[in-house]
């Protein structure tokens, strides 16, 4: 009996708990799509300008008030990057060419050279396996601009500069460790079954990583090949290093350079340049990005 008056009593004593209004959920979710376009807007707002100053004429470049949209639109920054005035007849389409041959021979080779590891590192047990692993992962913390010296002097000794085969080389040393690294997780997700159901049923080694793991890690492939593509494909500093005077060796990159003189800076055509130069890198992403999504996903299952 007294137990039961002292806990009404203590009742009694409590106050009231406040009343939480929360916000209705259309404002809410008007609230999170306004966010969202606003980061959209801060994303897109430099692409935009970036073509806006590529179809402005000289007179519009620098002005005392900017405006987001030229006033006399012109395709003359983009005649200029064609012609391949300033790069001693070398036209875009040559920079072009060197810059997807490296790329893409650069994104096979690590592609394969990776995929075959992280089943090696996925799949078997061996001496030095962690070993292995943290050694990717500390290769991968190390600047890559440190060792622009070191690999100069032993690409030097090896007639490997002015090349654009020390270039391919270059880039896919540096895309293995990182592709190795995620295409474990997605080898990993698999499950072995498969593999033993196959192999029971008679398939062989090749049968079983061309018909079971390979399709299942294409997702896997295409979501790593974009941080490979994008790292080759946008390198500056080992390509000026590595090709230095063969001009016709140059990718994409090195070419805006040239618009940098020493009487001005040629706004209009380094933008109708840069331009250009995302188009390929748009068309590789609206031609992977289903496949993209399911591989950034995939790998996620186990670790």
């Amino acid at each position: 009996m007294t137990t039961i008056s002292a806990s009404l009593r203590a009742r009694r004593g409590r106050r009231p708990r406040p009343i939480r209004h929360r916000a209705p959920r259309w404002f809410r979710r008007a609230g999170l799509n306004v966010l969202g376009l606003l980061v959209a807007l801060i994303t897109v707002f430099p692409i935009l300008w970036m073509i806006s100053t590529a179809l402005k004429p000289a007179s519009e470049w620098v002005t005392l008030t900017p405006h987001p949209l030229p006033y006399h639109p012109t395709l003359g920054n983009f005649r200029a990057v064609f012609n391949g005035s300033v790069t001693n007849g070398l036209t875009y389409w040559n920079f072009l060419k060197n810059s997807l041959f490296v790329t893409i021979v650069a994104v096979a080779a690590s592609s394969l050279v990776a995929l075959l590891a992280a089943i090696a590192v996925a799949r078997f047990r061996f001496r030095f396996r962690t070993t292995y692993l943290i050694m990717l992962l500390i290769v991968q913390m190390l600047p890559q601009q440190a060792l622009v010296i070191a690999l100069f002097l032993d690409f030097r000794s090896l007639n490997l500069l002015d090349s654009l085969v020390g270039l391919i080389l270059v880039y896919t040393a540096f895309a293995v460790p990182v592709t190795i690294w995620m295409l474990r997780s997605f080898v990993a997700s698999i499950p072995r079954d498969l593999e033993e159901a196959a192999a029971i049923d008679g398939a062989g080694s090749w049968t079983v990583f061309r018909r079971i793991l390979l399709p299942l890690v294409t997702p896997g492939l295409v979501a790593t090949s974009v941080f490979a593509m994008i790292f080759a494909y946008n390198e500056f500093i080992f390509a000026l290093t590595f090709l230095g005077t063969d001009t016709a060796k140059y990718t994409l990159p090195i070419y805006v350079q040239y618009f940098f003189g020493a009487h001005g800076t040629q706004w209009g055509p380094i933008m109708a340049a840069s331009t250009l130069f995302t188009i390929p890198v748009m068309a590789f992403f609206l031609l992977v990005q289903r496949r993209l999504a399911t591989g950034l996903t995939a790998g996620a299952v186990k670790g």
